[in-house]
């Protein structure tokens, strides 16, 4: 099995890799990168990831970064085997990329415009109540989903859950109305509860 770092901090987009991590049972050496102190703008640090952001994975030294890269590669390296992500050339695995994506791209833009109104002190301007609005109409796309199946792939947990609950979850956090949609509040509150999502520093 390759040598593999995770660079890390607790309570950040790097979070959701550290319990993909421990859900998929990978063995794996943890780097806590201080980004309160500046830690992730030192050279040593941007050698490995130019953007100066956690989370960054090296797999016997070979760097890659961005949390979703990081989440798919897990997936499609280690989690087939265990059930935890669907094989390639199914159905399943096209929906895995689809959803991933869906929750990192799509409804991220949206989160990105309610993280800057409120990091501006106006969450309540134009652009905090349209990125409300929005992100809204998303959710209520997701809770069709999860209404008809308990989760996001069909009967059975799998990483894709993980993926899309970790963005969900910080959207409510800083006021997306996540508690609006019953069946997506339910399925959160049940990936949150699993035990490889109890990461503490």
């Amino acid at each position: 099995m390759p040598k593999i770092v995770l660079y890390w901090h607790p309570m950040s987009s790097a979070t959701p890799i550290a319990c993909a991590l421990a859900e998929l049972g990978v063995p794996h050496e943890r780097v806590k990168v201080d980004i309160t102190t500046g830690e992730q703008h030192q050279p040593d640090y941007l050698a490995l990831n130019p953007n100066g952001k956690v989370p960054t994975l090296t797999v016997d030294g070979a760097p890659m970064f961005e949390a979703l890269a990081i989440e798919l590669w897990l997936g499609q390296t280690y989690g087939v085997k265990s059930g935890l992500w669907p094989a390639e050339g199914t159905p399943e695995r096209l929906q895995a990329m689809a959803w991933s994506t869906w929750a990192y791209v799509t409804y991220g833009a949206q989160l990105v415009r309610l993280q800057a109104s409120t990091d501006l002190g106006t969450p309540d301007d134009a652009h905090g109540i349209a990125a409300r609005k929005s992100l809204d109409e998303l959710l209520t796309v997701l809770d069709s989903r999860l209404s008809q199946q308990a989760w996001m792939l069909g009967d059975h947990y799998t990483l894709v859950d993980l993926i899309v609950a970790s963005v969900i979850g910080y959207s409510a956090y800083i006021g997306a109305p996540v508690a609006a949609h019953p069946a997506t509040l339910a399925w959160m509150q049940k990936v949150q509860a699993r035990p490889s999502m109890q990461i503490d520093a």
